[in-house]
Formats: structure tokens, C-alpha cells, sequence
């Protein structure tokens, strides 16, 4: 992860994801989709989206007593106004089961501020980069 001062990065993705964190902690998918674009493409477990509302009909479709983790494994400015990040995410259930993802954003600064215009998880692996 970058770790200069002047690269913030990290900073701009853990403040939309503490959100998205926010709003899946609390079961409130208005406040989970409002991190993301009009036109985001977003790819949870089901069959992808295109579009907040899809991103709303989801998070409205998960589980009381969900909650998520996260942590970054990469981050990269791609350039002034589009953010990407790579990490894994831990997601718990009220019984206490749960399953970690790999979780794949790219974030782009809007009139609303930075929001998620694609996001995709996959399985998580025991592979690890070279």
C-alpha cells in the first residue's frame, strides 16, 4: 500500500468503505447505496447490477445482523480523480457463520464526492502474488 504522506489514497477508500461498512452494520441499504454511482456496475454473490438501485434491491435482500470487515491488500491512484483498491472482507452473520471475499473497487470523484462506480467480489484463495 503507498505509504507517502502526499498519496491519500487509502484515505479516500477507507472513507467511502467505512461507510459502505456503516450502512451494511446497521441494515440500512439507502445509506449502503448512496456510496455508490447512478450507473455503478456491481458485482456482490447474485447475478451483477448496473446502477444504484440494483446496489439498493441487494443490500435490502441481506440478512438483520450482517456485518463487514475490512482490510486492504492494494491500493493505486489510477489518476486525479479515479481510486482502486483491493481487499478482503470479512462478513459475519447473526449465528455467527461467515465468509471472507476478495473485494475489488474503483472509486471516481462525482459532484456527490468519491463514490464506488464498480465494485466485484470474488472466493478468496490461498494464492498470493509473486
Amino acid at each position: 500500500m503507498p505509504g507517502t504522506e502526499r498519496d491519500d489514497t487509502a484515505t479516500i477508500l477507507a472513507g467511502v468503505l467505512d461507510e459502505w461498512k456503516a450502512g451494511i452494520d446497521t441494515h440500512d441499504p439507502d445509506r449502503t447505496a448512496a456510496v455508490f454511482t447512478e450507473d455503478t456496475i456491481f458485482q456482490g454473490l447474485k447475478p451483477y447490477s448496473v446502477g444504484r438501485d440494483g446496489v439498493h434491491a441487494y443490500y435490502t435482500g441481506q440478512p438483520a445482523g450482517l456485518t463487514v470487515g475490512y482490510s486492504f491488500l492494494q491500493t493505486r491512484r489510477l489518476a486525479a480523480t479515479v481510486v482502486s483498491g483491493y481487499l478482503r472482507a470479512d462478513f459475519a452473520f447473526a449465528d455467527s457463520t461467515g465468509v471472507s471475499l476478495n473485494l475489488g473497487v474503483v472509486l471516481t470523484h462525482t459532484a456527490e464526492g468519491w463514490r464506488i462506480a464498480q465494485y466485484q467480489v470474488s472466493a478468496v484463495t490461498d494464492s498470493a502474488p509473486e
